[in-house]
């Protein structure tokens, strides 16, 4: 116990006293000089007083407030006078405190129950709110602090269960027309979702857990189906002819707030833009999004409305799991749109707790319903998870878990599977990364698993290579590699001259940046001599360090993204106190035979020839650094269908703003002044900064509050990529790297082209004619 002077910090009192039976989780203050808490073994409930400048203790066996009790209780603060919980396994059992320290049990229920804060209402008397979970329905009373059989409010309202247990509850007051109290209160769920309460109904309810995504796939919509059913002819016979009614209304000023109402709500229904059928274009897709919380959404890409939400049991709280975790989200069955005689569905993994060796949790969701297929409790963790390009009779796609052990679990567990997954044995390789020792390391499979955890689908791995970067001078602080998806048009790059340079493709290249150890800490902490960054780019198949290079007087952080055969990273350089951004192209040098562009459009090429990443790779590197106005949260790159058109990197920068920038000007091949067939090529002249068009920003005036992530998802048509950025707030566009080449623009003028094309065809009919007409005129002369 310290007593301090507020207004000088002077420490006016200090005072210690032991207690043999230790401290067990949280304490709970319930008057000014008292505090409550719980021995090592949880079984007693300690009553702590600081009165008169002395700390004593009161014990208090649980067995003697409860009898029934059984196993250790956890504390529930609350911050009311006099009053508090305890909650042992599904009981909740709330407790007052005398004036002499004594404790009172005023009430024992099996409802998960939370408490608020204390609210001051008049002067010497407080006010809290109980809320208790019972089923479909949430009960909230508001009672005062010193008066536990009276309420001042009893409440009971229906709860979706998808929104799981009362998490938090915060009440505040208002006075009624009859000058009574009246209380509002505001309540967080477990899947982080508010919600409003008054007199018995939820005011609003807002999904604020989407302010907390974690990880990001997408969906195709169903296909449209042809033929329409008499009912639904006769039902949108209704619906148009009850639209027209509103419209006319509307137009005659006649419609009433309920119509106009309806008419908006119709017009969105009718909107191409929320239709839950694919478009030719692709540009209608499902985003599916995994909370913290461990909730999963489905958001249209139209118009960004919630198409389904499902809080997944494996990774809600529960007696076998006490800190669930939700991982990632991989697509686990994508069937053709030919035969969609089963949905889309994803793999949620999470794990049971923040350790590494904590057991692993899959859940498998359809991505159409939302409705959860099956889920997993594994026996095993998950340290890694590698999706593998290969698919079974039902389009299931082939995973493998990698657990804390270095063994490798294969998933689907069937017969077809494992036969597939034997097949492919020896063309799998990965590669893990311990950040914290500097050390990454290749693996590779070598046999069934043998001992305790044998299984069919239960692989022992062997390391194949490592590289050990030195403590004493370097440290990991950014990997990153190619998306596994990623498609690459042409390997080919014509140059000025009509020469060919031929770009290293190798979806196993891994970057890596390290930075002295005295440059890990914030920018400016350290001196430029003292710090540096190296950056690697390393072949994960045979551990061959294919690029180095050192960037003395420079620190992170690095935010990088690997596209194509090209790397682009953003770091702090010390010296000029500016951030810039590097970029690292590689090249195959193995090809130089077919520099000639001839050579190549006749086919007379050695392309075809087969390549192994364990012959030692001939290639070199080029590489340019510019300066770079703004501070990063993370960097993305375009993709698109085919891998046509141009790269934009799409950069977050520290204004929570996306900028969309132009892969030309990180091109390392520019100078200051290019040369005429370098000018056609598209080279720009060489300037030491990349510059900050304001008509790039993809987000324009607004802000992504809270970025921290940007997703690229490719669309049908070649010209367009998908964009979805996430923070505290949500953002979706489309982008045309290279303008909308093969489709026209929303705004192009239709009437005029039509008015066109009549008036040729009236010119052409005329024309004709005058001519017929002249002609013969001619031959009667």
């Amino acid at each position: 116990m310290y007593q301090i002077n507020a207004l000088n910090g002077e420490l006016l009192k200090h005072e210690s006293a032991a207690f043999s039976g230790g401290f067990l989780g949280e304490v709970s203050p319930v008057f000014s000089e008292t505090v409550v808490a719980l021995d090592s073994t949880g079984l007693i409930l300690l009553t702590i007083s600081f009165q008169n400048g002395k700390i004593s203790f009161q014990q208090t066996p649980i067995s003697n407030l409860v009898k029934d009790s059984f196993g250790p209780a956890k504390i529930i603060p609350s911050s009311v006078t006099g009053i508090f919980a305890i909650k042992m396994n599904a009981v909740t059992i709330v407790i007052r405190v005398t004036d002499e320290n004594k404790l009172e049990v005023v009430e024992k229920t099996n409802h998960e129950t939370s408490i608020s804060d204390a609210l001051s209402i008049s002067e010497g008397q407080q006010a809290f709110a109980l809320v208790q979970h019972a089923g479909h329905e949430i009960h909230l009373r508001v009672k005062l602090a010193h008066n536990w059989d009276d309420n001042l409010l009893k409440e009971s309202v229906k709860m979706d269960q998808h929104r799981g247990l009362v998490h938090k509850i915060y009440i505040n007051n208002y006075i009624r027309t009859d000058k009574s109290y009246g209380f509002r209160a505001l309540i967080v769920m477990e899947d982080h979702s508010l919600l409003l309460l008054q007199q018995g109904e939820i005011v609003w309810s807002r999904e604020d857990g989407l302010a907390s995504i974690i990880d990001v796939t997408t969906s195709e919509l169903p296909v449209e189906r042809d033929g329409v059913s008499v009912a639904k002819v006769e039902h949108n016979l209704f619906e148009w002819l009850k639209g027209h009614m509103l419209k006319l209304k509307g137009t005659l000023m006649l419609a009433s707030p309920q119509d106009i109402a309806a008419i908006q709500s119709m017009r969105l229904k009718n909107s191409e833009k929320s239709k839950m059928t694919r478009d030719h274009n692709g540009f209608r897709k499902l985003l599916i999004v995994l909370t913290r919380a461990g909730k999963l959404f489905a958001l249209h890409t139209g118009d960004g409305h919630i198409v389904w939400s499902h809080l997944l049991q494996s990774l809600q709280k529960s007696k076998v799991c006490q800190h669930p975790i939700g991982l990632n989200l991989y697509k686990w069955q994508v069937p053709h749109h030919h035969a969609m005689d089963e949905n889309p569905s994803v793999l949620v993994i999470g794990k049971c707790g923040p350790s590494s060796d904590a057991p692993g949790a899959l859940s498998f969701v359809d991505t159409y319903t939302g409705k959860e297929l099956s889920s997993l409790s594994l026996v095993h963790s998950v340290a890694q998870v590698i999706p593998l390009p290969y698919t079974d009779s039902t389009e299931q796609r082939l995973h493998l878990l990698i657990d804390a052990d270095k063994h490798a679990h294969l998933y689907p567990k069937t017969p077809e599977a494992i036969s597939i997954f034997e097949r492919e044995f020896s063309n799998i390789y990965w590669y893990s990364v311990e950040d914290d020792n500097g050390i990454i390391k290749g693996h590779a499979l070598r046999g069934k698993c043998t001992g305790e955890v044998a299984d069919e689908v239960c692989f022992d791995t062997r390391e194949l290579w490592s590289i050990v970067f030195p403590s004493e001078s370097e440290k990991i602080i950014a990997t990153v590699t190619r998306k596994l998806n990623e498609v690459v048009h042409t390997q080919a790059k014509v140059i000025a001259d009509q020469e060919v340079m031929y770009k290293y493709i190798s979806r196993n290249l891994l970057f890596v940046a390290t930075v002295a150890l005295k440059g890990s800490g914030e920018i400016g902490s350290v001196a430029p001599e003292e710090s540096w960054l190296v950056a690697y780019l390393i072949d994960t198949v045979t551990g061959r360090i294919l690029h180095r290079v050192t960037h003395h007087g420079s620190q992170g952080p690095v935010h990088a993204v690997f596209s194509e055969n090209w790397v682009v990273y953003h770091y702090f350089n010390l010296k000029v106190h500016r951030y810039e951004m590097s970029v690292i192209e590689i090249y195959d040098q193995s090809r130089a035979d077919n520099k000639d562009v001839w050579k190549l459009v006749l086919g007379k090429h050695n392309l075809t020839s087969p390549i192994s990443l364990y012959s030692r790779p001939d290639v070199i590197t080029k590489s340019q650094s510019y300066f770079f106005t703004h501070s990063v949260k993370t960097i993305a790159v375009t993709s698109t269908t085919k891998g046509i058109t141009s790269k934009q990197l799409l950069i977050g920068t520290i204004g929570d703003q996306v900028l969309a920038l132009d892969k030309r000007f990180l091109d390392p091949r520019r100078t200051v002044n290019p040369t005429q067939a370098e000018k056609e090529e598209g080279i720009i002249p060489l300037t030491d900064s990349l510059p900050i068009i304001p008509q790039s920003y993809v987000t324009h005036a607004l802000r992504v509050e809270g970025l921290r992530g940007i997703i690229t998802v490719p669309a049908k048509l070649e010209s367009t990529t998908l964009i979805f950025a996430h923070g505290v707030d949500l953002f979706f566009t489309q982008l045309a790297p290279s303008r909308t080449y093969d489709s026209l623009t929303d705004d192009f003028n239709y009437a005029l082209l039509l008015i066109t094309i009549v008036a040729l065809v009236a010119a052409i009919f005329v024309t004709w004619t005058l001519s017929e007409r002249k002609e013969l005129q001619e031959n009667w002369r």
